[in-house]
């Protein structure tokens, strides 16, 4: 009878060990928070981080992922938020290509990942999307406000030196598809592929005469360049939004109210502040989201 109480007893214990360790993360008051590899991105998902550790979370940070990993992280599970943008949802994980505005956007992109499990939370005002930006004190650019400005410019032969990344000049939703829009050709000798991070100093030292940059980019604020307005809204809405697993946020709606109290703070000129003091002022990652925390009172 001893024995047999005791086999019960070890598989009573087994089965236990099992359903523990094939549990997941969150069940356990451990949320992963996934992340990209670029500076804003790693900002966010340390921010995130040390937010949910002082609402007593253990936190596993997964960041420096590329954007279709991270995505996959997220849809199988291994993630279970992290901080996405509604124009890459829209363009590269739904295929949506119709024009919409900025809150057709995240509605689209709210619907349709709603449908794969994953809740788009509050949206910020800090969106990363495609910019033209200009550097003062350049009599080229000195009278540009918008991109239909810079389109006029070289519709009258002004040679408007342009810096893009690589893939920027062949891009449908990059400049090809700014030329049709505005309705201008910049021309292959006004055109400068090169390596973004190189960009920022050509444009400064007067190499370059516009960059396609991304709004939130620190090297903005930090060089104090004006950006373009997109007056004929060629480029979609990329709001920085936190994107959380619906099981996850089932098991801890608290997570609702804590990341969008960050989420509904943050815009364009936050986010190129909180970037430049990474990229231009060499604070770390650690601090920078620290003391905005704290800015916050958070």
């Amino acid at each position: 009878m001893n024995c047999i109480l005791s086999k019960l007893a070890k598989g009573l214990l087994s089965a236990a060990l099992a359903i523990t360790l094939s549990a997941p993360a969150w069940a356990a008051d451990t949320i992963t928070v996934g992340g990209k590899g670029f500076t804003e991105q790693l900002i966010m998902a340390e921010m995130t981080k040390q937010l949910l550790e002082k609402k007593g979370y253990t936190v596993d940070k997964k960041d420096g992922m590329g954007t279709k990993i991270v995505r996959a992280a997220l849809e199988n599970g291994e993630v279970d938020l992290y901080w996405e943008y509604t124009g890459t949802s829209l363009i590269t994980f739904n295929k949506v290509t119709e024009r919409l505005s900025p809150e057709e956007t995240y509605e689209r992109v709210k619907q349709l990942d709603g449908e794969k499990g994953l809740i788009w939370l509050a949206p910020s005002k800090a969106n990363n999307t495609y910019a033209f930006v200009v550097r003062p004190g350049n009599p080229k650019t000195d009278d540009l406000k918008t991109v239909s400005d810079m389109a006029a410019a070289y519709r009258n032969g002004v040679a408007i030196q342009m810096g893009t990344t690589a893939e920027f000049p062949k891009r449908p939703d990059g400049l090809v598809g700014v030329e049709k829009t505005y309705d201008f050709e910049a021309g292959r000798a006004n055109v400068r592929p090169m390596d973004l991070g190189l960009t920022y100093p050509a444009l400064a030292n007067g190499d370059l005469d516009t960059i396609a940059a991304q709004a939130t980019d620190g090297q903005i604020a930090a060089l104090k360049l004006r950006v373009l307005k997109d007056d004929k809204h060629f480029f979609p809405d990329y709001a920085l939004t936190p994107v959380v697993r619906k099981e996850v946020l089932d098991a801890h709606p608290d997570l609702k109210e804590t990341l969008e109290a960050v989420s509904t703070k943050l815009d364009d000129e936050t986010m190129q502040h909180l970037n430049s003091e990474v990229d231009v002022d060499k604070k770390t990652i650690e601090t920078v989201a620290a003391d905005y925390l704290k800015s916050i009172g958070m």
